[in-house]
């Protein structure tokens, strides 16, 4: 239950990370936080102590009390806005191609995957989002130092490109609470998703 997410939110109610429960509720419980309801509605640790947990509610139990966890949580000095670059690395190249090799399809552990420039480096090619793209050993190995238009039928299944950030990136294709959606921009919920 400490281990599950909390959305938080800037000043200006923004969503700008996740956070899990236990970190949340200690900032909630040192005054950087507040709860934020389905209403917007703000609550500070004591006024939020006073709301009635429901047995459908989910909750952390102290020695004297239960405490309802927030499901969004309001930062109390931050106002700047959320960071709009997803840094260029391994883990988020294999989330962005979805642990998919992107020759032959198939889905493999990070463990078996590698990284291939599409462009080799030895041929020009840069290390960015558009030229770097998930790939099995196999296919790695059979691409080599080639470009596609000199291997034999292989052919990328999609072209890289540089992601778009949010803060539920990392998260994506998991269930919410509904809460969350009222803090999201429609771009978010709209946008047509990888299959």
């Amino acid at each position: 239950m400490l281990d599950g997410h909390v959305l938080v939110l800037n000043r200006v109610f923004q969503a700008v990370q996740i956070t899990s429960v236990r970190r949340a509720l200690i900032l909630f419980y040192k005054g950087h936080v507040r709860a934020v309801d389905s209403e917007y509605r703000t609550y500070d640790f004591e006024n939020w102590m006073d709301i009635p947990v429901q047995p459908s509610d989910h909750y952390v139990s102290t020695p004297h009390r239960k405490i309802l966890i927030p499901h969004v949580v309001q930062l109390l000095a931050f106002d700047r806005l959320p960071r709009q670059e997803v840094k260029f690395s391994r883990g988020n190249i294999y989330l962005r191609d979805s642990n998919r090799c992107q020759y032959c399809g198939r889905k493999f552990s990070s463990s078996e995957l590698s990284l291939d420039h599409v462009v080799p480096i030895s041929r020009g090619g840069k290390s960015s989002w558009e030229n770097v793209v998930c790939a099995c050993l196999p296919c790695n190995v059979k691409k080599g130092n080639k470009l596609l238009s000199e291997s034999d039928h292989m052919r990328l299944i999609r072209q890289p490109h540089r992601p778009k950030w949010h803060p539920l990136h990392r998260l994506q294709g998991r269930n919410f609470p509904d809460i969350w959606k009222n803090f999201l921009d429609e771009a978010y919920w709209n946008v047509e998703l990888r299959s």
